[in-house]
């Protein structure tokens, strides 16, 4: 696959009332992740699907609402990641269980894992971007992170649509009015508590989505990627530092 242009629409709720559907679909390639719908939400995220980035935590929730899925996107590619204990095919994969049964009911249905070597080589991109290790803090990287590192390798142009800026919700005084995690979800988490509580987090099984929009706005000097929905781009200059942006992290081994 390979699409001279590229619309990456985020989930979050800052697509909301934005208008920006007819200008997603333009691109030659749409791309979403996990479950995020767009019927009802056709003017403000557009109606087309190219490609699906799917997390193995959001399998359930996809196979809940797979036929209003399909039913808008019959040539939709439907990309999977997951931990190699979820997605081992000698049948102990769980999530790899799953796809295969959904391959046999619907034998037309476009479907990829990402292989556990491509997995290790999205870990070893952090790493070389942050100087942080994924493994040895006990977090997960993205679905976005997945989804940017892909459209990078498929897209001539990316166009993202709903990311914030790193500095966004750490900014003083602080963002408002607040706007939920996702657009589908209007009574859901909040944007930013959801991403300032993931990037302080010591716990585990936690993303760090700051430290990634980081150094997807260095990405953006290399690359031809643009921002909308809020429109911004990278200051001139030297790179972002990332470290700086995740400085509470900056002793220990942490990752995203």
């Amino acid at each position: 696959m390979h699409c001279s242009s590229c619309s990456l629409v985020i989930s979050s709720g800052r697509l909301t009332s934005g208008k920006r559907g007819e200008e997603i679909d333009r691109s030659t390639c749409v791309i979403r992740m996990n479950d995020a719908p767009s019927a009802g939400f056709q003017r403000d995220v557009g109606r087309r699907t190219t490609l699906r980035v799917v997390a193995h935590s959001s399998l359930k929730k996809f196979l809940r609402s797979r036929q209003e899925l399909l039913n808008v996107g019959q040539d939709t590619v439907f990309v999977f990641w997951g931990p190699s204990s979820s997605m081992r095919r000698d049948g102990k994969g769980p999530v790899f269980n799953s796809l295969r049964r959904e391959n046999r009911l619907l034998p037309g249905l476009k479907m990829y894992v990402v292989s556990r070597g491509k997995m290790l080589s999205f870990d070893e991109l952090f790493k070389n971007e942050t100087g942080m290790d994924r493994k040895g803090s006990n977090s997960w990287l993205s679905t976005g992170w997945f989804t940017m590192g892909l459209a990078t390798e498929l897209c001539g142009t990316i166009n993202v649509f709903g990311m914030v800026p790193p500095d966004f919700c750490s900014r003083s005084p602080a963002p408002s009015p607040s706007v939920p995690y996702h657009y589908y979800e209007p009574r859901g988490q909040g944007e930013c508590s959801t991403y300032l509580s993931h990037e302080r987090s010591q716990q585990g099984g936690h993303h760090r989505f700051i430290t990634e929009k980081a150094v997807f706005a260095n990405w953006a000097r290399t690359h031809n990627i643009r921002f909308h929905q809020p429109d911004w781009t990278p200051p001139p200059g030297p790179a972002l530092d990332v470290m700086t942006t995740n400085a509470s992290h900056t002793t220990d081994s942490a990752g995203a």
